[in-house]
């Protein structure tokens, strides 16, 4: 997991690529739960809110090059 501020050291294609992989991260653990083979189900909620938080900080980085 990294934090808000190590993410903000990545470019905005990073950003993209880092939130492909949660994603794609998420959705494996998606297939897990369903059958049967996921057993930490808190590993859901901490990838949901890393891709939260790539999102916040890629929207914070197109804002700031916007009002250039």
């Amino acid at each position: 997991m990294m934090k808000a501020r190590e993410l903000r050291e990545l470019s905005l294609g990073e950003l993209d690529q880092r939130e492909r992989e949660l994603k794609r991260a998420l959705f494996n653990l998606r297939f897990q739960r369903a059958t049967g083979e996921l057993d930490n189900t808190a590993e859901l909620g901490k990838t949901r809110r890393e891709i939260a938080r790539v999102l916040t900080v890629a929207a914070e980085k197109q804002a700031r090059e916007a009002a250039r």
